[in-house]
């Protein structure tokens, strides 16, 4: 009985239907634990990233050689060093438009990198649609199994003049293994998501902030009739 009930003895003599829905909650599962360690790399790359950028930044570097180094390193900056870039580009070419006025050229520069920010949250929060769909759509993929099972199960036990827990005990098991798999698939898809958003969110605020002060160093530096510093 032990061995009848394991679950790859359960899964061969299940329906076929069943088995696709078994076979389709392991690919998204697969699928899921690929796309949960893709984003972890990805985030720690991006958080490491901003933290060297925001170190040079800080360090009493000139704009203009941070500007310099960022367009050096284009392919292989982070978010924030790209947000700078874009705001930096926007401004230089409004100066030499020979646009004086402070408040059009404190305008441009955060327009700028508002819109760098805006693709930067975009390519940061790809995937996690995937993950939440993950976690809400694999339940009811696995109860459609599960009842397809048991109806599988009774349909069979119709024709059965005696009927025990024993014969009863494989048709079930068998169809409440596809529930299982898809709380196998669901569980870590929306345990991953939440923690993502977490993180996501403190690095959109990071950002945010980061704009709010370069902006704040460029006011100043008009201010000062000083671009070049800060």
């Amino acid at each position: 009985m032990n061995q009848d009930l394991s679950i790859v003895s359960l899964l061969l003599h299940a329906s076929w239907v069943v088995q696709a829905v078994v076979a389709l909650l392991i690919g998204i599962s697969i699928a899921s634990w690929a796309a949960i360690f893709r984003k972890i790399v990805a985030l720690k790359r991006a958080q490491q990233l901003n933290d060297d950028f925001d170190r040079g930044f800080w360090s009493g570097t000139s704009l203009n050689d941070l500007f310099a180094g960022a367009a050096q390193n284009a392919k292989t900056s982070g978010s924030m060093e790209r947000i700078f870039a874009s705001g930096m580009r926007e401004y230089q070419k409004l100066r030499e438009r020979h646009i004086s006025d402070a408040g059009t050229l404190l305008d441009g520069a955060r327009r700028a990198m508002r819109a760098s920010y805006q693709r930067e949250m975009d390519a940061i929060e790809s995937n996690l649609s995937f993950l939440a769909t993950v976690g809400s759509v694999s339940p009811y993929v696995g109860l459609f199994g599960t009842v397809w099972g048991i109806m599988h199960a009774f349909t069979g036990l119709a024709a059965m003049e005696s009927v025990t827990l024993a014969t009863v005990a494989p048709g079930i098991a068998e169809a409440l293994v596809a529930t299982a798999i898809a709380l196998f698939a669901a569980i870590p898809a929306v345990v991953a998501y939440n923690r993502f958003a977490h993180d996501i969110d403190r690095i959109a605020n990071r950002l945010e902030t980061f704009i709010e002060e370069f902006s704040n160093i460029l006011q100043r530096n008009l201010g000062a009739q000083s671009p070049s510093g800060h």
